[in-house]
């Protein structure tokens, strides 16, 4: 039985995304360092990219995808360096968990903030985040800024913290394989990760659909 949340709204959708989800199985290659949920989750990124190179470029904290199910399955926040992710985000599959998405990167006190400590929006959009008590048990989505990513490991380190997963994406060129490799060292927070330069919003929001659509599939088994 297919998810009825989690899935495109009509049939035509459904075979549509069916029949691609075959086709990266069958062109992906050998998959088997990953686990079933683990590469439900690569799979939806290739089919968002059809970049197969991320079969082998993600990475996984061993309790990545159990913390992700039970995260979004008690409606827990998420937590975004950039709109573009809660923008892409499924309104109905986060309505049907109770989950919130926040991002500050755009506030006038988090950019006046980052002017006047002379570092960059966001950071003080996580910094923001923390104090207003949303990193404890939350989940991390970072697809745009390695220094996101940064400031809420040392926010961890420091423990100021504690989220509950960390999608940890951020592309491009400065920092940002550097940031994943930090964050690929954390072991008391699960992760997920695409190792070097490749990564963004897409690819975070792909990886979140899956951990819903895994999360509704065990809501259903269960019921």
């Amino acid at each position: 039985m297919s998810n009825v949340i989690t899935e495109q709204l009509t049939q035509a959708g459904q075979k549509i995304e069916h029949d691609s989800f075959a086709i990266v199985d069958h062109e992906a290659g050998p998959h088997e360092s990953y686990s079933e949920g683990e590469w439900q989750i690569v799979r939806r990124m290739i089919h968002a990219t059809a970049d197969f190179e991320f079969n082998g470029l993600s990475r996984f904290h061993p309790d990545a995808v159990a913390a992700g199910i039970d995260a979004l399955s008690s409606g827990a926040a998420i937590i975004a360096d950039v709109e573009m992710i809660c923008v892409g985000l499924s309104k109905p599959r986060l309505t049907h968990f109770g989950v919130t998405t926040h991002h500050f990167i755009s506030d006038a006190d988090v950019i006046a903030q980052a002017r006047a400590d002379n570092t960059t929006r966001a950071v003080q959009a996580m910094r923001k985040a923390q104090q207003q008590g949303l990193l404890d048990g939350g989940i991390v989505a970072v697809g745009n800024a390695p220094t996101a990513l940064l400031e809420v490991l040392e926010l961890i380190k420091q423990g100021k913290a504690r989220p509950a997963l960390i999608v940890g994406m951020p592309v491009g060129f400065v920092s940002a394989a550097e940031s994943k490799e930090a964050l690929s060292e954390l072991k008391e927070v699960p992760w997920i990760i695409t190792q070097g330069r490749k990564g963004g919003s897409t690819l975070v929001v792909s990886a979140l659909h899956a951990l819903l659509a895994l999360a509704e599939a065990r809501q259903k088994s269960t019921s």
